[in-house]
């Protein structure tokens, strides 16, 4: 297994591209056979459910889904112009958050670009505002995914709200090494009332962001039944992304910086901004 995960790390990045403005992309075209899509119109689908994420948090599609047209060679010797997507790492990322789970290389792709999230290089210092911008996009997504979440955990017999809390705490303690929601707040210096995901950066959203997919995905995959089995189920999930985080040599995720603002008053001072 790690083998595999050092292989598709080492695919995704020998892929990546710079143009001459040294901006790093990546070719749709390229990304849909590392990801193992044999059709280009399947692989369009997952693309357009990425720009819509993209564009449902007001973020700018345009800027990190770039269409092009390029000239291929056919076995003939003769060209042909194909249509192809230039993607930001960030586009990348949201592509493979929206690919098909049961694909190991989408998984393996799903855990690369979430522990990767911080690591945009598409101008050499990324500003507080982008880093903002990050947060309110990854924050949003994981507002839908814990929807899901409820959904399927309720499925599985985690039905009252003190289960659900059990539930969610399960998924914590395995992922951030045994800290339990009250013991993160502790270490965060959180207050009681302040939520734990809208002080988190971007790095440590996505990772939380991927700890629920593939959470959702589990229960359902596996058909679990049971608070027990759920709250296990959760763990297990959170403890095989804080392994990878620290194969990958990141930085796990009760050690990564509280950000000043929360995501309510970055949201809040964007407000301002488009009022005045």
């Amino acid at each position: 297994m790690r083998e595999l995960e050092r292989y598709s790390e080492m695919t995704f990045e020998e892929i990546k591209r710079v143009n001459e403005y040294g901006q790093e992309f990546w070719s749709a075209r390229e990304l849909s056979h590392v990801l193992d899509y044999t059709e280009w119109r399947n692989f369009l689908q997952v693309i357009q459910k990425a720009m819509q994420a993209c564009k449902s948090i007001d973020n700018q599609a345009f800027h990190h889904f770039v269409d092009v047209n390029k000239m291929v060679e056919l076995g003939s010797g003769a060209q042909r112009e194909i249509h192809d997507i230039h993607l930001s790492r960030y586009a990348c990322y949201l592509i493979v958050m929206n690919g098909d789970p049961r694909k190991e290389v989408i998984a393996l792709g799903q855990t690369y670009f979430a522990v990767k999230a911080r690591q945009q290089e598409l101008i050499e210092n990324y500003d507080e505002l982008q880093e903002d911008q990050r947060r309110i996009a990854i924050r949003a997504e994981m507002r839908e995914h814990n929807k899901s979440l409820v959904e399927t955990a309720k499925a599985a017999g985690v039905i009252e709200p003190i289960d659900y809390a059990v539930f969610q705490n399960a998924g914590y303690k395995g992922l951030y090494g045994g800290l339990d929601n009250k013991q993160i707040h502790a270490k965060k210096n959180l207050k009681k009332s302040q939520k734990i995901l809208d002080h988190m950066g971007s790095t440590e959203l996505a990772i939380n962001l991927f700890r629920a997919t593939q959470a959702e995905e589990k229960l359902k995959r596996d058909k679990t039944q049971g608070k027990q089995a759920a709250n296990q189920a959760h763990y297990t999930v959170g403890e095989a992304v804080r392994k990878t985080i620290g194969e990958l040599g990141g930085t796990m995720p009760e050690d990564l910086p509280t950000p000043d603002k929360s995501i309510k008053q970055i949201e809040r001072a964007q407000e301002k901004k488009k009022i005045q």
